[in-house]
């Protein structure tokens, strides 16, 4: 979800320049902008869950969510999230 959410982000952000740049074009921000919300929303309950079934803290659920509004942050949080999730599965 990570992924999926970050390249709509990164195509949202191009859309938001054609939108309100110079070319001044509604249309892709239009389609792209609702698909990238609900993936968001995909992403936060993924998160969400994961955080659950793991028992980590609220903080490390607010960066994962936050990771999500920031372009290139879901890349990185979802690297920092599965290397954590191995760490933690090589323990038990």
């Amino acid at each position: 979800m990570a992924y999926a959410t970050g390249v709509f982000l990164l195509v949202l952000c191009v859309a938001m320049f054609v939108r309100y740049g110079p070319p001044d074009n509604p249309s892709m921000s239009q389609i792209v902008s609702p698909i990238h919300g609900w993936l968001y929303v995909v992403y936060l309950v993924a998160a969400g869950l994961l955080v659950y079934q793991r028992g980590w803290k609220g903080t490390r659920a607010v960066l994962i969510a936050a990771a999500g509004t920031i372009p290139l942050a879901s890349f990185f949080a979802e690297r920092y999230v599965v290397r954590k999730a191995r760490e933690e599965a090589r323990v038990r």
